[in-house]
């Protein structure tokens, strides 16, 4: 099981906005800001920002606890300058619950929130 990872942001402050953002209907948090990285999480700082370019593209994705949260994370990350990469919805290739919602951060990593959970 992964227990932390980071990622490459070309501009931090903006990346943090984003996240702090995006994170809030997810129930992240900023929870460590130091010239090393910003760490987001729930309990511990597990998501971090780190500076530097990003050498590849990255897909993370998110555990939401309903499909309100997803539908939510989508909405934000839009109006926070997100970049829609697939909107709220089934996805029953993956499995029939398997409910998604994709958006592009500030370097174009692609960022999902999913619930796994039935209506």
């Amino acid at each position: 099981m992964i227990d932390h990872m980071g990622l490459l942001v070309s501009d931090r402050k903006a990346s943090k906005a984003f996240y702090t953002a995006i994170f809030a209907p997810l129930g992240y948090r900023l929870i460590v800001d130091e010239s090393y990285g910003s760490g987001f999480g729930i309990n511990k700082p597990d998501f971090w920002l780190v500076d530097g370019m990003p050498l590849d593209l990255m897909h993370v994705a998110f555990q939401a606890q309903s499909r309100a949260a997803v539908d939510a994370f989508h909405k934000i990350a839009l109006a926070a300058g997100g970049a829609n990469n697939g909107a709220p919805g089934i996805r029953e290739h993956y499995h029939p619950n398997y409910y998604g919602a994709f958006v592009l951060d500030p370097d174009e990593h692609n960022i999902e929130a999913v619930c796994h959970k039935p209506e």
